[in-house]
């Protein structure tokens, strides 16, 4: 007994201490009221549906027993019941509450579960717009169907389980017999399950008149088109009113179960039942299949074409793709002037040569510092302004915590006394150095450059998964230098504070880690911190919310903030064909499970708005979340149903709105259904002659989707660049392009979230990514350099396939790294450029662009030789030896390049580099002192000439 009653104690503190740990966490970010919202919710419906399902059951358990016939002649069947009947006899009552407290609790659990559907029902607000079919507000159906369905379904169980209980207790008490002589049922047994029969079937009835209804939102296959959401032909002339006959008929079967009430016989209703079963095959499904077969078919665009359009016009309202500009593009520039693209390509984009999705081991060998530090295997891209006050694209990353780099595992060390990361690291995303390394704008340690003081310690990043307990007697590591280690004790106030023994315990249970409960190294001022990543802590205190795969870092206000991209979903909009958003976010940085994540894998949608902004401090683990779409229904019903846990918009600072972008995944859904619902005429649709597809990312070998990339670049009639998010898309089963497609990144501007596609001709096809990559590979002397750099050891990365309109022509700019030799970090070695059918393959930018255009890039004037002197170069001592520091530093190098010693070739360039910039300097102390000579000379000549 004493055991006994340990194990419920037991089980019981285990039960409250996850209840208790939610609760504490939850109120420690300020968030408590969502705890509290969706715990009452999920109370409520268990309880009321379990007692509803239990009510349901345990009256009609009840009734058989109350509606028993009276003890007669037994036969053999009855003789062999009675032995039950005896042996339950003295335990009925807690049968009866043990049976009906079990469905209770499984219905009120499955209940439970619909705290969303009931929250949206609730609370939900209108769109604003209606149906073309039913001319019903679409909240109807993303609100409203979704939780009638479930109470029919709930109402299905109920009636289902009360035949099976009733059915089964009259016949254990003989109101239904199987082989007994004499009447099968007693006439009470026949009316109490008439009417419980007669209750399904009246649930039928009202499930074909919702199947209207859900017509509008059903999804089904249509060889024109694929995946196809909402009525087509058939389903609004041959489905819609089949379904309407069918309620009728099931209002008249139920009618006549229940009048079995009266005439206690089972002809009609049995009758009744099988017409409705009749019916529902004949005009359910034959009469459907007629149609389609012999009216559809033979003339299936003209038929059609009325739904499509329906569909075409709610698909891109659903996605936000309905303002897309299409433009014609013709793929070749007409301009002759050589030296005008060349300085157009100088102006028309921000050509990033650093991939950040390639560079993180060349931050971490660099950056890193210390073992117990990383870098996220993808890095983010973001605008900051430089020292000259312009903004300029920029690669950044966080020093986040790195537990597999700390010298030595154990519990005070994992947990106590390494923490937390240390500082961003950023560089330019347009510049490599001479040696192919960034060019840091942002670096050291502690970090230090452009982005100028701000709170450098990352207690919240995207690989700090472990809990830590800071803040007590255990002092914690920010970083060590050739002074030691320098300390630091947590003061952020975030956390749990662990100073109470109950506290503790529970965590102890929650972590399963007793050393909580009795450890030294916890004390006063000791706080847990958990769930530490920004995307678990969005989701934690927004449920609702769909997270973006990508958390990015920014310098805001002397705060490193995670920003987060967060949805509102639904798949309840009317005629809007579904996605499965895990497939459309799928690319090739998601094909390994180190980088990036895909959204919600199975989640199939058919509307979906960027409609909140959150951040998360990466020091405090603050969080908060901004209204960004203002319009969104979806939205402002979670608001109503979560009131004050959204701010307004108008919250959003200036130095906040200056890094906030267009999200990356919001946007590979887009171009997915772009790919169809970029025409709106509904036979070019049918015909599926203009169907494009997402082509594969051609620099490497995952066969998945090429990702969209950032870039800041000038669209054809745009005045300026913007921060915008590019993507290429190809015909259905071809290499070719058929158009570039761009959106607005740059957030507080009008144009942000603007879509333009660029279409290109079907008539004379224009290279695609794939056919370019190809190109490159195929060039003999690009193959031949490529093979050289390959020597050895090493390797040859492609960077991110860059694809610029230009003059009516297309630019593709494709960085090349290469790592290998005694270096495991790649460098940017070159820089491969097309333009017209015309290649390059050079070491920077520059030289690539002057190739390609034929141009020569710009050059100093030579020395004017009209008098006959030799140039001071040629005798200046400091140019002179300059100049062969640079020119030795030019044969280290190429050796280097023979041996595949990319080090030591990095030191070459690094050592030209610095030789020519000496050279220069002394160069221009030179001209200056001749200028100054010759200035003198000139006025004693003139003092001479006027004496």
């Amino acid at each position: 007994m004493t055991l006994g009653v340990l194990a419920v104690l037991g089980m019981a503190f285990i039960m409250f201490a996850g209840f208790w740990t939610d609760w504490l966490w939850y109120r420690s970010v300020n968030y408590s009221s969502v705890f509290t919202t969706t715990l009452w919710t999920k109370i409520g419906l268990f309880f009321v549906f379990g007692l509803l399902m239990a009510a349901a059951v345990g009256f009609n358990i009840w009734l058989a027993h109350r509606l028993r016939p009276p003890l007669s002649a037994m036969s053999m069947e009855q003789q062999s019941l009675d032995r039950y009947r005896m042996g339950i006899a003295p335990y009925k009552k807690w049968l009866l509450l043990g049976i009906t407290a079990l469905v209770g609790l499984i219905a009120g659990a499955s209940a439970s579960g619909q705290w969303r559907t009931w929250l949206m029902w609730v609370n939900g607000v209108s769109f604003g717009q209606k149906d073309p079919q039913f001319d019903l507000d679409v909240s109807f159906y993303a609100f409203d169907l979704p939780w009638y369905r479930f109470l029919l379904g709930f109402g299905f169980a109920a009636a289902v389980l009360s035949v099976i209980a009733a059915a089964l207790t009259h016949y254990l008490y003989g109101g239904l017999r199987i082989t007994s002589p004499g009447a099968r049922a007693t006439a009470a047994a026949t009316g109490h399950l008439s009417v419980l029969i007669g209750i399904f079937v009246a649930l039928k009835a009202v499930a074909y008149w919702l199947d209207r209804y859900g017509l509008a939102v059903k999804s089904s296959d249509f060889k024109a088109t694929g995946n196809w959401t909402g009525l087509r032909y058939v389903d609004a002339n041959a489905y819609l009113p089949a379904k309407t006959i069918l309620f009728c008929i099931a209002v008249i079967c139920a009618l006549l179960f229940f009048a079995t009430i009266w005439r206690r016989t089972w002809q009609l209703p049995v009758i009744g039942f099988g017409l409705m079963v009749l019916s529902a095959i004949l005009i359910g499904g034959l009469y459907p299949a007629i149609v389609q077969k012999f009216q559809v078919q033979p003339n299936e665009q003209a038929k059609e074409a009325p739904y499509v359009e329906k569909n075409l016009e709610a698909t891109r309202k659903a996605y936000g793709i309905d303002g897309t500009d299409v433009e014609e593009y013709s793929g070749t520039s007409d301009t002759t002037d050589k030296a005008k693209l060349r300085a157009d390509a100088d102006t028309t984009a921000s050509i990033r040569m650093l991939d950040p999705n390639i560079v993180s081991p060349t931050f971490q060998q660099l950056q890193q510092m210390r073992n117990y530090y990383a870098f996220p295997t993808n890095l983010d891209v973001d605008r900051y302004k430089g020292q000259d006050g312009a903004e300029q694209d920029t690669v950044i990353g966080l020093r986040e915590l790195n537990l597999a780099g700390i010298p030595k595992n154990n519990w005070i060390n994992d947990h106590f006394r390494y923490t937390h990361g240390y500082g961003v690291v950023a560089a330019k995303g347009t510049e490599a150095t001479s040696g192919g390394r960034p060019v840091f704008t942002e670096s050291d340690l502690p970090s230090k450059g452009d982005l100028g003081t701000y709170q450098q310690r990352v207690y919240y990043g995207e690989k700090t998964t472990q809990y830590s307990i800071v803040g007590g007697p255990q002092k914690e590591i920010d970083y060590s230098d050739d002074n030691g280690e320098k300390t630091n004790s947590y003061k952020g106030g975030s956390g749990v504070n662990l100073s109470s023994p109950v506290n503790r315990a529970a965590y102890a249970v929650a972590f399963n880690e007793p050393q909580i409960l009795y450890s030294g190294a916890i004390g006063e001022g000791s706080r847990i911190l958990y769930n530490r990543t920004p995307k678990e802590r969005v989701e934690a205190v927004a449920p609702w919310l769909t997270i973006d795969g990508d958390a990015y870092p920014a310098v805001v206000n002397g705060k490193i903030q995670w920003i987060v991209d967060a949805y509102t979903t639904t798949n309840g909009y009317p005629y809007a064909s579904r996605t499965t958003l895990g497939d459309t976010t799928a690319d090739s940085l998601t094909a390994n499970n180190n980088q990036r994540a895909v959204v919600a894998q199975q989640n199939q949608v058919n509307y979906i708005r960027n409609s909140v902004k959150a951040t998360v401090d990466a020091y405090t683990g603050d969080v908060k979340l901004y209204q960004w779409d203002t319009d969104d229904p979806v939205l402002k019903t979670w608001m109503k149903a979560f009131p004050d846990t959204v701010q307004p918009k108008a919250d959003i600072s200036p130095a906040l709105m200056e890094h906030l972008r267009y999200p990356q995944d919001l946007f590979k859904v887009q171009r997915e259904l772009l790919t169809r619902y970029h025409v709106k005429d509904a036979q070019t649709f049918l015909s599926g002659s203009e169907v494009w597809q997402v082509p594969d990312d051609p620099t490497n070998t995952s066969g998945n989707a090429v990702p969209p990339y950032y870039l800041s670049m000038k669209l054809p009639k745009q005045s300026e660049q913007a921060f915008s998010l590019t993507t290429t898309l190809t015909p259905n089963g071809r290499d070719n392009l058929s158009a570039f497609v761009s959106v607005n990144a740059e957030a507080g501007t009008p144009d942000y979230g603007k879509i333009r596609i660029l279409k290109l001709p079907t008539s004379e096809p224009i290279d695609g990514p794939k056919q370019v990559q190809s190109q490159f590979n195929s060039e003999q002397d690009i193959a031949e350099t490529i093979s050289l750099l390959k020597r050895g050891d090493s390797q040859v990365e492609y960077g991110n396939l860059l694809t610029v309109p230009l003059d009516g022509g297309l630019l593709y700019v494709e960085p090349v790294y290469v790592k290998g030799g005694g270096l495991k970090y790649p460098l940017l070695r070159k820089v491969l450029v097309t333009y017209g059918g015309n290649t390059a393959f050079e070491d920077t930018l520059d030289e690539a662009l002057n190739k390609v255009f034929e141009t020569e890039g710009s050059t100093a004037e030579p020395p004017d030789e009209g008098d006959g002197e030799e140039p001071p170069t040629s005798s200046d001592p400091t140019v002179k030896a300059a100049l062969a520091d640079a020119q030795k530093a030019f044969g280290e190098g190429q050796q280097a390049l023979k041996d595949g010693d990319w080090e030591a070739y990095g030191k070459a360039q690094d050592d030209l580099a610095d030789a020519l910039e000496r050279a220069e300097e002394a160069q221009a102390k030179v001209d200056s002192e001749t200028e100054k000579g010759s200035g003198k000379n000139s006025d004693d000549k003139g003092d001479k000439s006027s004496g």
